[in-house]
């Protein structure tokens, strides 16, 4: 009996997919020169933008985003830039890496002339992906990354000048910054699991083509992907240069989350601790503490103590802007007090989420079979990733928000959306937690896992739910 009609209707569609997504991977091989000349062109922007509002004076009260180059760039970094960076991850994969991010081009550029030496033992380290995001998002927090230029500039421009050094001292052509050390790496990484195409090695083309033949015959990796067998979007930036080497790889579709289902079994604790420490814990900590009447509890009752002790220091020092916020003509302070109260509501706002998402994970995974090596579990904790980015885009989109609003923008239908999005989010989720059940148990078991993780899904909604609905 011959297929449905609409079945060969969904093939055609899908060959037609694959055929045009081949075809973009072999142009962007072929027109090198012109991503080079379009990274440049990101890194005059981004110079601009994160130097310039550093020469003139804080805006006025008067100022707006059209008119003031700090609210304006503000609203590109904070508003546009990385929600929209992070989008780009579920969409395209890698594709910010390897075609416009400036740090990355600039690395890669400086390691050209660079000494070339082998990159050392603690740089490999693979806690440094969770490390770096945690550091550089509660830093963030202390001296108010998304309020000041100053901050800015300490943040994203040392986080540049550290590429550069490190491309200048390690590698030759390659991006060891970005492979090893970026601070948002982890992130990408994980997101770019989600999207629905990647490149992919074909192994029987590879074993039948010699090096030397094939569209493109030499091929340097930047962020040292090991080439063959390749079937990850996670490590590969998207820059193209590889498509068609020995006719065995090319940019091809795939059903989003599929890596996760079908390779997060090879997941490691430290990707689980990224996505749900680090993403799910810290990351709307950070976002919380400023709108949460918690903070201000946990404050007073500190300098209650305090002053009870006759210790007064704590409530009256301070610290340098680029430690601790400190712009006292904006009326914008924070003591020693205030810092130390924002790392305790932080961290254990992080530690009360990760043991909330996390023990419905580890009842999940026992239901799935024995816990020896936490396998499932990580592979579980994937699962959770559109949850995650979610949150962590929605958090970032409250700065556009908030500037547009302060401009007289009305934006009614932000509400709906919010809640349309992690309705979504969650819906994603919860069908990877089928999924990955489906790989490890059937029927009732599976059934039983997938809504015992369930769980996990509402702890990770819960803080977002606080700050966009109750507080």
């Amino acid at each position: 009996m011959p297929p449905p009609a609409f079945s060969a209707t969904a093939g055609r569609r899908h060959d037609a997919w694959a055929f045009r997504l081949a075809r973009t991977g072999d142009w962007l091989r072929r027109h090198q020169r012109a991503v080079r000349r379009l990274q440049w062109g990101v890194v005059i922007i981004y110079a601009v933008l994160l130097i310039g509002p550093n020469l003139i004076p804080l805006p006025g009260r008067s100022a707006h985003v059209w008119n003031d180059l700090t609210l304006f760039a503000q609203f590109v970094f904070w508003g546009i830039w990385w929600p929209g960076v992070l989008l780009s991850m579920l969409l395209f994969g890698r594709l910010w890496c390897g075609l416009l991010c400036p740090e990355g081009a600039l690395s890669e550029a400086v390691s050209r002339r660079g000494r070339g030496r082998a990159t050392p033992r603690w740089m490999r380290w693979p806690g440094w992906p969770f490390a770096a995001f945690v550091l550089t998002t509660v830093y963030g927090q202390l001296v108010s990354v998304y309020q000041y230029p100053g901050p800015a500039l300490v943040i994203l421009g040392g986080s540049t000048v550290a590429a550069i050094v490190v491309g200048y001292l390690y590698g030759r052509n390659h991006r060891v910054w970005c492979r090893y050390l970026c601070p948002v790496n982890g992130v990408f990484g994980l997101l770019a699991k989600l999207a629905p195409m990647h490149y992919g090695a074909d192994m029987e083309a590879w074993a039948r083509t010699a090096p030397d033949q094939g569209r493109t015959t030499q091929v340097t990796c930047a962020p040292l992907v090991p080439l063959r067998g390749l079937d990850s979007a996670s490590g590969c930036h998207m820059c193209g240069r590889c498509a068609g080497f020995r006719d065995a790889i090319e940019l091809r579709p795939r059903a989003p989350g599929s890596e996760v289902v079908q390779r997060g079994g090879l997941a490691t604790r430290w990707e689980s601790l990224l996505t749900i420490t680090g993403l799910m814990g810290v990351a709307p900590g950070a976002f919380l503490w400023s709108a949460s009447p918690w903070f201000i509890a946990i404050k007073l009752q500190l300098a209650s103590w305090l002053v009870d002790a006759g210790i007064l220091w704590p409530l009256q020092a301070r610290l340098p802007w680029w430690l601790l916020t400190d712009y006292p003509g904006r009326n914008d302070v924070m003591t020693v007090l205030d810092g130390a109260t924002l790392l305790i509501f932080v961290f254990a706002a992080a530690g009360v989420l990760t043991l909330a998402i996390a023990a419905p994970l580890l009842v999940a995974a026992r239901i799935l079979g024995p816990l020896r090596d936490l396998r499932r579990f990580h592979h579980l904790a994937l699962a959770l990733l559109p949850v995650a980015a979610c949150g962590v885009i929605l958090g970032l989109s409250a700065q556009t928000v908030t500037l547009l609003r302060a401009d007289g923008v009305a934006l009614p239908w932000v509400p709906e959306a919010r809640a349309t999005a992690l309705a979504l989010a969650s819906s994603w989720s919860v069908v990877l937690l089928w999924q990955i059940a489906g790989r490890y148990a059937r029927r009732s078991r599976r059934a039983i896992a997938a809504l015992a993780g369930a769980g996990g899904i509402i702890a990770g909604l819960s803080p977002w739910l606080l700050l966009f609905w109750v507080w």
